[in-house]
């Protein structure tokens, strides 16, 4: 069988026993777990690019081996996951958002291998666990310094789609500015899109034309309308600072690495995957965090939100979770 999509390898270390099923497997130090990551995005996507860049640098450490595929289409998935457990992959990563019930009928079908889907629902059975993005903390954080900065009071964002993982992070966004500004108001439009940087800038000039002088952009793209316009703006997931600079003067930084360590943990351990590791994303695991320019930020906004991102990273405050669709 063979998949109609770009396929690239990246094979590092000795090669995998297969003699028992993989989710059940107790690895020798040794041990390297196969790893097949199906992207539906290009890998240069925001979200696509921190898990991949997250994967080939547990392949460059030796802990895993890692071959993907890219911009598989949601009719071609199942196909995608099933090639790749039949293949020997002892762990299967995708994004099930557009295929949950097919995603879940593959993983049943191969029960010996192990599934971590990002998905809005939950875990199933032994062998399919599931995760969420979970930068909202930083985005919080974030929120508290665009909050000292706006001189219109009206904040724009551009998301994907309405769908938890990206309400919570823009909810969040919102629940950081009106903590230092209660008189904010704030615009916000989803695309319909993952990957499509010329909507999302459309998006964002009828949010500036409409009076928003800072944009959270959720999407690509969102940044190239601030830049155009003179106004500011917040990346998410990645730093965009250095392709904005002067534009965008903080990121709400998303660190896929402790995902992989926990669910490689488990295989190498022996231990069912069907959980959900969303948990790995918070900050107190290392999991999200900001960067910001502190020459762009007022210095009187810096202190409040260092007092809080102690609070969180230490688990004395936790950003309030809102996976409502923010209106």
């Amino acid at each position: 069988m063979k998949l109609n999509t770009t396929r690239r390898q990246l094979l590092v270390g000795a090669a995998a026993t297969l003699a028992l099923p993989a989710y059940i497997r107790r690895a020798h130090a040794e041990t390297v777990t196969r790893v097949a990551g199906v992207h539906m995005s290009p890998v240069e996507n925001a979200w696509n690019s921190r898990i991949h860049l997250a994967l080939q640098e547990a392949a460059a450490a030796g802990r895993i081996e890692y071959e993907f595929s890219e911009g598989v289409a949601p009719t071609d998935y199942p196909r995608a996951m099933a090639e790749y457990a039949e293949g020997g992959a002892q762990l299967v990563w995708g994004e099930a958002y557009a295929v949950e019930r097919e995603a879940r009928e593959v993983a049943g079908d191969y029960p010996e291998t192990a599934f971590l889907m990002g998905s809005s629902g939950g875990p199933e059975g032994d062998n399919f666990g599931v995760f969420g993005t979970r930068n909202h903390e930083a985005a919080y954080l974030a929120g508290m310094l665009a909050g000292k900065m706006s001189e219109s009071n009206v904040f724009g964002s551009v998301g994907g789609y309405p769908i938890p993982e990206v309400n919570l992070l823009i909810n969040a966004f919102r629940m950081g500015v009106t903590e230092v500004n209660p008189d904010a108001t704030f615009l916000n439009g989803f695309i319909g899109a993952w990957f499509d940087p010329a909507r999302a800038k459309e998006a964002a000039m009828a949010q500036i034309d409409a009076g928003a002088d800072i944009l959270f952009g959720e999407r690509i793209g969102t940044a190239d309308a601030a830049q155009e316009r003179g106004i500011k703006a917040i990346g998410s997931l990645i730093d965009y600072t250095p392709r904005y600079p002067g534009t965008v003067f903080a990121n709400a930084i998303w660190n896929y690495g402790p995902t992989i360590d926990a669910i490689v943990a488990d295989i190498q351990a022996g231990t069912p995957v069907g959980r959900d590791y969303t948990e790995y994303s918070f900050m107190a695991y290392g999991g999200n965090e900001l960067i910001y320019v502190a020459d762009e930020v007022p210095a009187d906004a810096i202190p409040a939100m260092e007092a809080k991102q102690a609070a969180i990273t230490a688990g004395e405050w936790d950003v309030p979770i809102n996976n409502d669709e923010p209106v």
